[in-house]
């Protein structure tokens, strides 16, 4: 089948292996010190190692591969006596304990701040009016509900827009590009989470700006799934 994984330039690569890593599902291997593909039905095509390479020797092609096997992956993470949680980590259960808040009901309302419909990257319109002079929020599906504060915080004055990549099985750089390229945005907010999978979309907002052409302000925060701003 036809589908997209990752292409290691050996050349750029400095057998740092922090993309051997970054890669949870153990597609990647050092081999004479440098980082290569070990199977094809290893990598899930989500990209959680490109941000993690220094060298920028990592990128994604669409050619011949095998379908991605996560029962493959998981038996060789147990012949490699590596612990097994269930898959992904970003989707791996835990508890969150949070600080108990005041019985006191606030006596002013929510507001939402959702300025535009739709926000789903996939479902809104490239040349849409509300991007003239927009700042652009680009958000993963759980921020809004790991930060309390997300609409005051981060929505309020802005377009957003929302996706996951672990779930969307689209590249979302194609997409942002002609956002940024056809309209007049101003700044682009990108909010993501912890967890690896979160990259991607992080990576797509970033590819974006660099093939765009154009020089606007960024920025990227990182929320813990406890819901804390992380440095």
């Amino acid at each position: 089948m036809i589908r997209k994984v990752i292409q290691i330039d050996e050349e750029k690569c400095n057998g740092c292996g922090a993309c051997a890593e970054a890669c949870h599902e153990g597609a990647i291997g050092m081999v004479e010190g440098k980082a290569r593909l070990l199977r094809d039905d290893y990598c899930d095509g989500l990209g959680d190692c490109l941000p993690a390479c220094p060298a920028g020797a990592i990128s994604f092609v669409e050619r011949e591969a095998a379908p991605y096997d996560e029962k493959a992956v998981l038996e060789n993470k147990k012949k490699q006596n590596v612990p097994v949680q269930g898959g992904c980590p970003g989707s791996r259960m835990r508890r969150i304990a949070q600080a108990p808040v005041s019985a006191v009901p606030d006596q002013t309302p929510a507001v939402s701040q959702l300025s535009q419909w739709p926000c789903q990257i996939q479902l809104v319109p490239v040349n849409a009016p509300f991007f003239e002079g927009a700042k652009l929020l680009i958000a993963a599906d759980c921020s809004a509900y790991a930060y309390a504060r997300m609409h005051e915080d981060f929505m309020r004055g802005k377009i957003t827009l929302i996706g996951c990549p672990k779930l969307d099985p689209v590249d979302y750089s194609e997409k942002l590009t002609q956002i940024i390229t056809n309209n007049d945005i101003q700044s682009v907010t990108i909010v993501r989470m912890e967890v690896p999978c979160c990259g991607g979309l992080e990576m797509a907002a970033k590819k974006a700006l660099q093939a765009s052409g154009k020089f606007l302000p960024w920025q990227v925060i990182t929320l813990s799934v406890d819901g804390r701003i992380l440095e």
